[in-house]
């Protein structure tokens, strides 16, 4: 990948982008954890001209996972005799007065896993419910809905349902009024899976540039400069920066499999609200695997933000990790007080490492 971090091309680029550079504020959304951590680890913005920002988006699926849910599989896995397997980062994400980290702590069966087939394989050598906490953006959806489909007959295996989809997401936050947004970058991984096509009613409706981004500094540096030729030429489209990995299409075999698994539904995201049809829900077929149908335990909804947490902001583009008076001060990441400081994907976690 070093000629994706080609010092000459870099200059290139930036150079280009100066030369085109309307002079106005240009704000620009990324919607991925691992583009925040280029532009912070390479930095980037530092490299841009000052009325070019690069905003962060809800990128990051254990950032935007609500309360209500974690509170859920703290209650199921506290009051049931079931395993409950989760992924690092989940690990540590506080609930409303807990965390899954401190649940354990306190004798309750959680263990974290990399991958959804080391859930599976649990359950195999156990009579106990496993139940796994399944989050994530449509790049590890089709992961999910294949070990389902392939352990059909496994009685004592389900999920927390807790997937969301990302083109809704861009779809409500081009909505709100109160948020300026000029064009974005669509993430690499997610457009791996779902291809173009679900930014074309976007860019059309909303007449907004929006350019898929690959992950290395050139990939993030020619996008920023697409979108600005854009701007100029003033034909707002979807353009595909990342040729190398993502298809037209995107990958058929993953969509047809998440497809015939999961329904599409209305999905709360943390710090941001209810966001229509963005979502997902295992289909009633598969509604042994629901943990929440399967149990029947409810929750009461629950503050998603603690007063004066600027984690919702930030994810909508509205605020800086430094504008929270709570970053590197009482919230670090050894002690996390926003979802957005656990995760290594989340805005406040790269900004505090990286800054």
């Amino acid at each position: 990948m070093l000629e994706f971090r080609d010092k000459p091309t870099t200059q290139a680029l930036i150079k280009e982008i100066k030369k085109i550079n309307p002079k106005k504020e240009i704000r620009i959304m990324h919607v991925c954890g691992t583009h925040e951590m280029t532009l912070a680890r390479w930095g980037l913005r530092k490299l841009l001209p000052r009325n070019i920002k690069l905003i962060c988006g809800p990128g990051c699926p254990v950032c935007v996972t609500s309360v209500s849910e974690i509170d859920f599989a703290i209650k199921i896995v506290k009051e049931k005799n079931v395993i409950l397997t989760t992924f690092g980062d989940m690990f540590r994400v506080p609930g409303t007065n807990s965390s899954l980290s401190e649940t354990k702590s306190h004798g309750a069966d959680v263990r974290v896993i990399y991958g959804i087939d080391e859930a599976v394989k649990i359950a195999r050598k156990t009579e106990k419910e496993v139940i796994h906490f399944s989050i994530g953006f449509e790049t590890t959806t089709p992961m999910i809905a294949s070990e389902i489909l392939e352990n059909e007959t496994l009685k004592n295996f389900s999920i927390i349902c807790s997937h969301r989809l990302i083109p809704p997401a861009m779809k409500y936050l081009l909505s709100c009024k109160d948020i300026e947004i000029d064009g974005f970058i669509c993430p690499g991984h997610v457009s791996t899976i779902i291809g173009y096509e679900p930014y074309k009613i976007l860019a059309e409706n909303f007449a907004k540039p929006m350019v898929i981004g690959g992950f290395e500094p050139n990939d993030v540096l020619l996008s920023v400069l697409m979108i600005l030729r854009q701007m100029k030429n003033e034909k707002p489209k979807v353009e595909n920066e990342y040729v190398r990995a993502v298809k037209d299409k995107g990958n058929i075999i993953a969509q047809k499999i998440m497809n015939n698994v999961f329904g599409i539904c209305d999905k709360g995201w943390r710090g941001i609200g209810t966001i229509p049809n963005s979502g997902l829900k295992l289909k009633n077929e598969f509604a042994k695997f629901d943990a929440e149908r399967r149990f029947g335990i409810k929750i009461k909804k629950s503050q998603d933000i603690k007063p004066g947490c600027k984690c919702g902001e930030i994810m909508k583009g509205k605020a800086v990790p430094q504008d929270c008076p709570y970053f590197g001060k009482i919230c670090t990441p050894e002690r996390p007080i926003g979802a957005c400081m656990v995760s290594i994907e989340g805005a406040c976690y790269i900004t505090y490492n990286y800054s």
